[in-house]
């Protein structure tokens, strides 16, 4: 498959995807689709250690259930030989050396760096070292990690989300590129599967800045195209601080299993550190066909959970019967329940409440029997429809002379047990004669 666009997303199978991957997926989801172009998901789980299968199924599951496709996938752990031969050419061209510093003896050179003023930059001194030298520490037990020599020149890109990037040479170290295991890190395998699987845009956070800086370099040193690049700030919590893996309240997962609406979390996501607010009406066509990458701030956006929740109830307020009726899990509800009882909806499950509300047992709240008594006296026979309240409630107020909050209040109570819900003009021909008059008695029905 061919496009002028290509992005991918490629999450680590090291945990669970929470709303901070989730909003950069789905960013990367909307320019692909927006420029009728390719989405990749690539999975990087060269992390022998911590990736594990569940992970990774679980985030192919999520990715569904968010709505976001893709159209090719990739695998890290299926790709070592092309990271090989990516190294074997680095080598050739010099722009691989192997360093022999111990992590404590590195950390000792950056105090000293820092304590006389200097950059924390890697000294290079690795490359003084002769064949002899090598064989030496080799001989004693060293194994070398490899580190990419970057080139003395300035690195500048437009970023398509912060605008003009500029990195003067000197200010970064060599970054390590293979570990004393052989195991190639992030900045490499990233390069090469970004290169040789025809990437045309990064879209990722702004922590990948500095990342950036060197693999331009990377990717040049390697023959390949420098794709475009946008960094998004990252999303913060309620407390100010990035979102972590750790914060399973707000995985993919745990958001689906209380009942939010995945409408409602792409809308607020899409909208989320932009000037435009969701609506809870928003389709995926709809923010794909109007989605504009540079429209994001450069200030972090924080995850609001409250606001979130009132989208959702908003979104499931736009939903047809035909859109949840699958979801629902209530047999014999159609579309005049859906209807009646969605204006009233945080999530989709409140709606089994309203089910058995008026087809279960309930017991009446009953402040003034003989009020409900006579209000049971006046019900008009069936067959009803929505005009019998209003005609019911006048005959009762004419009787009683109740109105208003004393008129409406008691019927809600005694009918539905509950003070708030749905319109009783439509809820009451649903629930019937002999149900209301039994409440209306008092009775459990």
């Amino acid at each position: 498959m061919s496009a002028s666009i290509k992005v991918r997303f490629a999450p680590s199978p090291t945990g669970l995807l929470h709303v901070g991957n989730a909003r950069l997926a789905l960013v990367n989801w909307l320019f692909a689709r927006h420029g009728a172009g390719v989405f990749l998901l690539r999975l990087d789980d060269t992390d022998l250690e911590r990736s594990r299968p569940e992970y990774a199924d679980a985030i192919e599951q999520d990715l569904r259930w968010l709505g976001l496709d893709w159209d090719e996938f990739a695998r890290q752990s299926d790709r070592l030989d092309r990271y090989d031969a990516a190294v074997e050419r680095l080598k050739a061209a010099g722009r691989l050396y192997p360093c022999y510093e111990t992590p404590e003896e590195l950390s000792l050179k950056r105090r000293l760096q820092q304590g006389q003023g200097r950059p924390p930059v890697y000294d290079r001194a690795a490359r003084n070292l002769t064949d002899a030298d090598r064989a030496k520490l080799e001989t004693g037990g060293h194994r070398p990690h490899w580190r990419f020599l970057l080139a003395e020149e300035i690195v500048e890109w437009e970023d398509l989300a912060r605008g003009p990037v500029h990195f003067e040479p000197g200010h970064m170290s060599d970054p390590v590129l293979i570990r004393e295991d052989g195991h190639p890190l992030y900045t490499l395998s990233s390069v090469v599967d970004d290169g040789e699987l025809g990437i045309t845009h990064v879209i990722r956070g702004e922590d990948h800045v500095a990342n950036t800086a060197v693999q331009v370099q990377l990717f040049r040193a390697l023959g390949f195209d420098v794709p475009g690049f946008a960094h998004l700030p990252l999303l913060m919590g309620d407390d100010g601080k990035p979102l972590s893996k750790r914060l399973e309240s707000l995985s993919l997962k745990a958001l689906r299993e209380v009942g939010l609406e995945a409408r409602a979390l792409c809308a607020y996501l899409a909208h989320l550190g932009t000037s435009l607010a969701a609506t809870g009406e928003e389709t995926m066509q709809a923010m794909s066909a109007g989605f504009d990458i540079t429209g994001f701030g450069r200030a972090a956006p924080r995850f609001d959970r409250t606001e979130l929740d009132h989208l959702n109830a908003r979104a499931l307020h736009h939903l047809t019967f035909e859109e949840v009726w699958d979801r629902l899990g209530i047999e014999g509800a159609d579309e005049a329940f859906w209807e009646a009882v969605q204006p009233n909806l945080a999530k989709l499950s409140d709606a089994a409440e309203w089910w058995r509300i008026l087809h279960g047992d309930v017991t009446p709240v009953i402040e003034d029997a003989d009020f409900c008594r006579k209000a049971g006296e006046l019900l008009p026979p069936e067959p009803w429809d929505e005009t019998t309240f209003k005609s019911w409630t006048e005959a009762v107020k004419a009787e009683t002379g109740a109105k208003g909050k004393s008129l409406f209040m008691p019927l809600r109570q005694a009918l539905t047990g509950m003070e708030h819900g749905p319109e009783l003009r439509v809820l009451l021909p649903m629930l019937g004669r002999a149900r209301a008059l039994a409440r209306l008695a008092g009775e459990t029905s």
